[in-house]
């Protein structure tokens, strides 16, 4: 049941309009009742992606080969990869009022998944769609429809800056399927 993008589709994503300071308020209000659950929601949500979209496990060497969910929420890696990913989330939470330090995060990010990982771009938005999942999941009272629209625009915000930063090394599907 995995939905990807087609072959040789152009994703061309207006920027979505800057956070509001409303929308900036509800994401902070809402992110430390799910942080303080940090490494559980983290495991939760890469589980859900290698789950729902199994051709995510590629770029993971470690966990490629796992196929059940409990095991793979038991590895030692996959942990590790989603603490690193909350903690990216968190600096970007605690910095929605400093453009420089959040495109500053976007930019580390974007160049190491495209130039080191090989990471194709839309498996950000993939993982954008699994965040809100199981946000909205795991804190129903916390993550409002409100709410939940303030993340949605906050991580397609997040897509988009990677996708530029992406664009910025270079990264073409060309560059990847023939090389």
């Amino acid at each position: 049941m995995e939905r990807m993008q087609g072959e040789g589709e152009e994703d061309h994503l207006e920027r979505p309009s800057p956070l509001t300071e409303k929308e900036r308020m509800m994401i902070q209000d809402s992110w430390p009742k799910v942080y303080e659950n940090c490494d559980d929601v983290g495991v939760a949500i890469l589980v859900r992606l290698f789950v729902n979209f199994p051709s995510s496990k590629q770029f993971f060497s470690q966990f490629k080969h796992i196929e059940e969910p409990e095991e793979l929420a038991r590895s030692t890696q996959l942990r590790k990869h989603a603490h690193r990913i909350m903690n990216a989330i968190n600096t970007l939470v605690e910095s929605l009022d400093n453009a420089d330090k959040v495109a500053s995060v976007l930019q580390v990010v974007g160049k190491a998944h495209a130039l080191r990982h090989k990471v194709e771009p839309v498996y950000f938005k993939i993982l954008g769609g699994v965040i809100l999942e199981v946000l909205g999941e795991e804190f129903p009272q916390v993550v409002t429809p409100e709410v939940a629209g303030a993340w949605t625009k906050l991580l397609a915000t997040v897509y988009c800056g990677i996708t530029a930063v992406y664009e910025e090394v270079g990264w073409s599907k060309l560059s990847t399927s023939t090389g």
